[in-house]
């Protein structure tokens, strides 16, 4: 592949996605009033994306393993084992996701290994590893997005649980005292996972009692109410005081590593993440839970949750800093008088145009495309280089330089 390619990327119709988000993003109309949660961009086998080539859209996992190098960069094809090491996504969540958990490389090639051995199907809905890479991701809010992530500290979990949980809990709280460390916080979180269905059902009916009285005082009993009226009874609802609560303006971000606890609630983002789909989920879903699965994976450490913003970096655009080997962000705003130039040298990239129209053209090829709103390409590296110009605002996936 030695030209700029228009995408056309597959979007999974999740039942917590929006009916309007990735429509309008997309300039598509919802005839059939559908929610539209995630649009793929990337060679993930699951859903990978088309690419137009010589009049025909091909498949781009295909498109890579006809000729790796010319695609990724002989760098990056040699680094990840000929294949994209990204996946890109905007999501839209109109309604909370699972309170989930992603795998360390070494525990996705377990757990892949162990299921294949057990001959479960990748489509089965009780299969927790879809591929043995692990997940880091970057969520990066394009409106206000609200979201979990990792462990609060101890001791507001304890203040913020007595004013909920008081009696049907207190056994559990008065451990959690004496041991107000990670093995006690371990312990305290094992048992509400594992908690019995009936004492279950007596703790959420105290804590929503409790919720309802202190939601005004603060949002994280706010969002215990609104994860109770989308799944009555789950111990899930407990997370929003469990878990860090942020709301993203838009442009901030969150990095997830292995093992931290997390959800998002509500909002559009930008993700992006290894081209993985391993997903274990613990609650507030209808979808396949694995308790025990997550309590290998969860890493308990405590501490507040970092908000990213971009940094300049070369050639103008801005980065949002990740120790992420597989992939880097960033955010290229193109205007009328200040078009954009791309670095040389570069390794593959997929670019989506988030608002206003641009052009980009090939230096080397002279080929020009019209990038609008909802517009996504890949660049491969045999692109030396390429510049935009227009007025426009566009989210870039690219493989930071090793």
């Amino acid at each position: 592949m030695n030209r700029i390619g228009i995408l056309r990327n597959p979007v999974q119709a999740y039942a917590w996605g929006s009916r309007t988000e990735l429509q309008g993003l997309l300039g598509q109309t919802n005839s059939q009033d559908k929610p539209m949660a995630e649009l793929w961009m990337g060679a993930h086998p699951k859903a990978p994306s088309k690419v137009l080539i010589d009049g025909g859209w091909k498949s781009l996992v295909e498109v890579i393993e006809r000729d790796p190098a010319s695609v990724l960069g002989k760098g990056s094809a040699e680094k990840f084992s000929n294949r994209l090491p990204f996946l890109f996504k905007v999501i839209a969540a109109d309604k909370p996701l699972s309170i989930q958990v992603h795998p360390n490389r070494e525990q996705a090639q377990a757990g892949f290994k162990r299921e294949e051995s057990l001959g479960i199907s990748l489509s089965a809905p009780h299969r927790n590893y879809k591929d043995e890479s692990h997940k880091p991701e970057l969520l990066c809010a394009l409106t206000s997005f609200k979201a979990l992530k990792g462990f609060r500290n101890i001791l507001d979990i304890l203040g913020l649980m007595g004013k909920v949980a008081p009696s049907g809990l207190s056994n559990e709280l008065a451990d959690l005292r004496k041991d107000p460390h990670e093995y006690g916080l371990k312990r305290f979180f094992t048992s509400l996972i594992q908690m019995d269905k009936n004492r279950q059902d007596l703790v959420v009916s105290e804590a929503m009692s409790g919720a309802e009285k202190w939601a005004r005082e603060d949002q994280a009993f706010h969002w215990m109410l609104e994860l109770n009226k989308e799944y009555p009874g789950d111990i899930g609802i407990f997370s929003p005081i469990m878990l860090n609560l942020l709301e993203l303006e838009p442009g901030e971000a969150i990095y997830l590593s292995a093992g931290e606890l997390h959800t998002y609630l509500h909002g559009v983002g930008i993700e992006l993440m290894a081209n993985s789909d391993n997903v274990v989920r613990g609650g507030l879903t209808s979808k396949h839970v694995d308790v025990s699965e997550l309590l290998n994976i969860v890493d308990f450490k405590v501490e507040p949750a970092k908000r990213l913003k971009p940094v300049p970096c070369e050639g103008g655009e801005e980065c949002y800093p990740s120790p992420a080997e597989e992939f880097m962000l960033s955010v290229i705003s193109a205007g009328r008088n200040d078009p954009f130039i791309s670095s040389q040298g570069r390794s593959v990239e997929i670019l989506i145009c988030i608002e206003g129209e641009a052009v980009i053209r090939d230096y080397t090829s002279a080929e020009v495309l019209t990038l609008t709103k909802g517009t996504s390409i890949i660049v491969p590296a045999t692109v030396s280089q390429y510049v935009i110009k227009g007025d426009a605002r566009l989210y870039k996936a690219s493989v930071p330089s090793f």
